[in-house]
């Protein structure tokens, strides 16, 4: 019963990421916040997230101390940072402060959600991850859905329920799920850590594989609902429930993963990670499309399909970054991963924050396209194996 606990854990906590997109439209008004308030405030939870993970990579944090303290120590102090925000004095700084350090320690969330699941499952490890990639992209998804749910409420009902949801996770976490039995404590500090793991070719082929993929993921979960406003405005007849769909888009990647790790055990992980990262790098490219397509039915199937390919190749790429490092730096080596993989996240979001206004809104996912392209690449190149046991 060990990954249902993980699995709910990494929900309620992963919740943190999102909070404030699902009420940037509040906090916009409620703050007197530019339109550019979105790509900000989701980079500086992205930054926030960049730094812990640095700091707890080269502290190698998850493998000297018991990985489900650490997880809910962060849990509950991320919580508290997020609540933060509903404080009426807050200003543009102050906001960003909050969501840097609800970034900061969701580092203590994700990839250590990750380690223990490592920790305790070494066979089938691919599926593993694939629900709890799933759970992390479903609590993604989740304040977009606790927007609708609570749309005659005050807005900062969104920020206290997911902060509540986290100390929960936390709780779950740490009094029901110990040291797994793979476990190998780290007991010293390796400042050499961070560069020695990229010394094996298959772990830097499963890692620039993953960073492909980060530049596309984030950027399109930030900007769903701006793609929905994007052609209600291109189709005025359209009259889309803009939380809700930005949910169930986000959130069906959440089944994406469970399938992906399903099809990886039957065809092979790397084959299935390719074969995802490509589809999503059409999706890229063949944007512009849908978005003149007069039929809404036909634009929010397709950005449920996108949905599903950006996200079914995350867990697969953490399964073969899992495999390919020593085994007494595999925390390190996800967090390490994880740290480089959110940094791209960064310059993608920027640059579609920048570009919105000087290109057309059709046209501007194509440049999402450019890191899956580079993946691609990488992961084409012939090595002796990629080590990803499903």
């Amino acid at each position: 019963m060990i990954l249902p606990v993980i699995v709910f854990s990494q929900f309620c906590c992963t919740s943190l990421w999102f909070a404030g997109n699902g009420v940037m439209t509040d906090l916009v008004a409620s703050f007197e916040l530019s339109n550019k308030a979105l790509g900000h405030l989701t980079s500086a939870v992205q930054l926030g997230f960049i730094v812990g993970t640095l700091l707890f990579a080269i502290l190698t944090i998850a493998d000297r101390f018991a990985p489900s303290k650490v997880f809910f120590g962060c849990a509950l102090i991320g919580a508290l940072f997020n609540l933060g925000i509903v404080w009426e004095g807050n200003s543009m700084a102050s906001i960003l402060a909050l969501r840097f350090l609800t970034g900061f320690f969701l580092a203590g969330i994700y990839p250590v959600g990750m380690k223990i699941a490592a920790d305790y499952y070494k066979k089938g490890l691919g599926k593993s991850l694939g629900f709890l990639v799933g759970a992390l992209v479903v609590g993604t998804a989740f304040p977009h859905l606790a927007k609708e749910i609570t749309g005659s409420l005050s807005w900062k009902w969104v920020l206290i329920l997911t902060s509540c949801l986290a100390i929960v996770g936390g709780l779950f976490m740490v009094l029901l799920v110990g040291n797994g039995p793979f476990r190998k404590s780290g007991n010293k500090i390796d400042l050499t850590a961070f560069f020695g793991v990229f010394g094996r070719p298959t772990f830097r082929s499963a890692a620039f594989g993953y960073f492909g993929h980060m530049w596309e993921l984030y950027a399109f979960w930030a900007f769903v609902p701006v793609m929905l406003k994007t052609y209600g405005g291109l189709h005025p007849q359209t009259a889309f429930n803009i939380p809700l769909l930005s949910f169930l888009i986000i959130a069906i990647g959440g089944l994406a993963c469970v399938l992906g790790g399903y099809l990886a055990h039957a065809f092979g992980t790397k084959r299935v990670a390719f074969s995802a990262l490509l589809l999503s790098a059409l999706c890229c490219l063949v944007s512009p499309f849908f978005f003149i397509v007069s039929s809404e039915a036909i634009f929010v199937g397709f950005l449920f399909f996108w949905g599903m390919v950006v996200i079914a190749d995350s867990p697969l790429f953490s399964t073969m970054v899992a495999h390919n490092a020593a085994r007494e730096l595999k925390g390190t080596a996800l967090t390490i991963v994880n740290c480089i993989g959110f940094s791209i996240t960064i310059v993608s979001i920027q640059l579609l924050t920048v570009i919105q206004t000087r290109v057309s809104p059709t046209y501007m996912y194509v440049f999402l396209a450019i890191g899956p392209i580079i993946g691609l690449i990488v992961l084409s190149k012939k090595h002796k194996t990629i080590s990803a046991h499903t």
